[in-house]
């Protein structure tokens, strides 16, 4: 692995609210996010990016917009999907309202946090994979581009995951109660040194 330059960061940012009911599951649902919201976000984050960093984002459209209008802002980036930066799958609990869901189930999903997968989806241990092989993906890409910074068009789950690996290192397995609870808000980014 090529380490990242010194002072080399990684902006995390998240879409701008979504398009659906409060209290709905809907982690790989593909759904869109309020467009004059995605709109002022890109004007903001268009100010405030450094020059010609790399832009990568999720492939659900609530990031592929965002992605898209900050690229119209800033004619010198270009939006790169990346499938490794979506949200978590819920599976069968995907566009169902959380309070709905087996108390059960959601028990067994936090007895077993880091291995069980929630609605028959994807477990925390994959995703926690994927996100470490697009840091890898994005030191590496910053390295061949003289420390430039990195840019992620994402979610919530994936800015928690990078949290969790920066500070404990891939193979550490989270527990419920240990998993961070911060993320950037909807529209918002948090910059994080990419070492």
């Amino acid at each position: 692995m090529t380490p990242s330059p010194p002072g080399t960061r990684l902006w995390l940012v998240r879409h701008a609210a979504p398009q659906v009911a409060p209290g709905t599951c809907y982690g790989a649902l593909d759904v869109p996010a309020d467009p004059a919201a995605t709109q002022a976000t890109a004007l903001r984050l268009a100010s405030a990016l450094p020059p010609a960093p790399g832009v990568f984002g999720s492939m659900l459209q609530r990031c592929e917009l965002l992605g898209q209008a900050l690229c119209a802002q800033r004619p010198d980036l270009t939006f790169i999907p990346d499938a490794r930066l979506r949200e978590m799958d819920f599976g069968a609990w995907e566009g169902r309202a959380w309070n709905t869901l087996a108390k059960s189930d959601i028990d067994a999903w936090t007895a077993d946090f880091a291995h069980h997968a929630p609605g028959g989806g994807e477990p925390l241990s994959h995703m926690l994979g994927r996100v470490a092989l697009a840091l890898q993906a994005a030191r590496q890409w910053s390295a061949d581009h003289a420390g430039a910074d990195v840019v992620w068009v994402t979610h919530a789950g994936v800015a928690r995951c990078v949290a969790w690996l920066l500070q404990h290192g891939e193979g550490a397995v989270p527990r419920s109660e240990d998993w961070p609870v911060a993320a950037p808000g909807w529209g918002e980014w948090e910059v994080r040194d990419l070492v």
